[in-house]
């Protein structure tokens, strides 16, 4: 008897946002089948996958079930959502309860807008840029850490973000989160924050949807040498990916 396909599949790498992805639909016990996009040939850039993804990142979830066939979703917070909307019937995801859900998608969009940029740019002037700026790395750091703040604030006498029941909110604002180390960023003084990363970082479904596609760093944090050498060694195709053409704009030439 041969396998039915997946009924997703998932184009992903490594990062925060893809762990989002893979640790929701592990937390929902649903299959999928996994696309590991090649960042180093440009490959999010490719026209067949701007057909997935207008935006040309990662990660993007294709639906097989839906009607009518194919679905594509792209944007890490509304792969959440969808999710949570069309395959969580058991609202393993997001509380039945409309104010109990409220406030789960608060503090997603809380990650989407605040934690996920500012996070992404302490990583990219930290690591990345091709020179050091001082007031750009200080800058993106620090809002990052006050950030953080604003989470152990929002932890104080819960135990998950939303309240009693783990959420889409911790999924999506812990991916970010424990990978402080590579931004620079502590968590000392954060005792809330500290105990609710360690029970996501050790919840089951989340440390399988960590390691999709490869083994996260999350479980084994790189040394300071090592986190240079491979940004050394990423940096050159990460510039050349902020700095290609427009495909429409090459049409034209």
């Amino acid at each position: 008897m041969v396998a039915a396909d997946p009924p997703f599949t998932l184009y992903t790498v490594g990062t925060p946002n893809g762990i989002k992805v893979s640790a929701a639909l592990e937390e929902l016990g649903l299959t999928y089948k996994t696309y590991k996009i090649n960042f180093s040939t440009n490959e999010q850039k490719e026209e067949w996958f701007l057909k997935i993804n207008p935006n040309g990142r990662i990660p993007a979830l294709v639906d097989h079930t839906a009607p009518g066939g194919d679905f594509a979703v792209f944007e890490s917070g509304a792969i959440l959502q969808y999710l949570a909307d069309n395959h969580d019937p058991e609202h393993k995801l997001l509380p039945a309860d409309p104010l109990k859900r409220s406030v789960a998608i608060q503090w997603l969009y809380f990650q989407m807008g605040g934690v996920g940029p500012m996070q992404g740019q302490a990583n990219h002037f930290s690591r990345y840029a091709p020179e050091k700026i001082p007031y750009a790395i200080k800058r993106y750091q620090d809002e990052t850490r006050r950030l953080y703040t604003v989470l152990e604030r929002g932890l104080v006498g819960k135990h998950w973000l939303a309240g009693d029941d783990y959420t889409i909110a911790d999924i999506a604002n812990a991916s970010w989160v424990l990978s402080h180390f590579f931004a620079g960023v502590s968590v000392d003084g954060l005792p809330n924050l500290q105990r609710w990363m360690e029970e996501v970082k050790e919840r089951p479904t989340f440390k399988k949807g960590a390691n999709v596609p490869d083994p996260s760093r999350i479980y084994n944090p790189p040394t300071e040498e090592e986190m240079e050498a491979g940004a050394a060694a990423s940096r050159a195709w990460i510039m050349k990916s902020m700095t290609s053409k427009d495909p429409a704009a090459e049409k034209k030439e």
